[in-house]
């Protein structure tokens, strides 16, 4: 799992979390729940009726008369808002390169290479190489530095330095060239899963 998703997922769930939690909290206060149901409230929490707000006059303007407090709450939603665009940025910025221009081919000057494209040819060349039975690529990373992500199940009989030298030398080494980018590469092998014979 990405880094990314990982930050994600935890953020969005201690969100929702503290949304649903509060929320619970704020219903049974309104539904009168307190004191229909042997349930106990939390300590200090206010609405424990529907009568109850959860903020009282005296509450809401208790500072604004202090010189600190209009800045100080001014700055506080300014981060909090910085905070949300950084976060919503992070969120649309590409994690795949696009297209990519070819960039040590001059006569080619213009040319884009789209990455789905970039993937297929990857991934057919790297099907072709001795001791492999199938093979999978998707591209990762940016523009300027692509990343090649390979998905590869060996034969039986393959010997797995062998394939990846093959796969350096050969289908990596190719779309190095045809990029003209350094091109990053993981390669994830896989043995063939063996069937056991069936009994008739």
């Amino acid at each position: 799992m990405k880094r990314k998703s990982v930050i994600n997922r935890a953020l969005l769930t201690l969100t929702g979390a503290v949304l649903l939690g509060t929320g619970l909290l704020v219903l049974a206060g309104g539904f009168d729940l307190y004191r229909r149901t042997p349930l106990t409230p939390p300590a200090g929490w206010p609405p424990t009726t529907p009568h109850e707000v959860l903020l009282t006059d005296s509450d809401r303007t208790h500072w604004t008369d202090e010189g600190w407090w209009w800045p100080a709450a001014i700055a506080a939603l300014a981060i909090i808002t910085l905070l949300a665009l950084w976060w919503l940025l992070a969120q649309l910025r590409r994690s795949h390169p696009g297209d990519l221009s070819l960039e040590e081919a001059p006569p080619l000057d213009g040319v884009e290479l789209r990455e789905r494209a970039l993937s297929d040819a990857i991934a057919a060349d790297v099907g072709h190489l001795t001791g492999i039975q199938r093979a999978r690529a998707r591209m990762d990373g940016s523009s300027r530095h692509p990343a090649a992500h390979l998905d590869i199940t060996l034969t039986s009989d393959a010997e797995p330095g062998s394939v990846l030298q093959a796969l350096s030398d050969g289908p990596l080494q190719r779309a190095r060239r045809t990029t003209g980018r350094t091109l990053a590469a993981t390669v994830r092998l896989r043995q063939p899963s063996h069937k056991s014979p069936r009994v008739l």
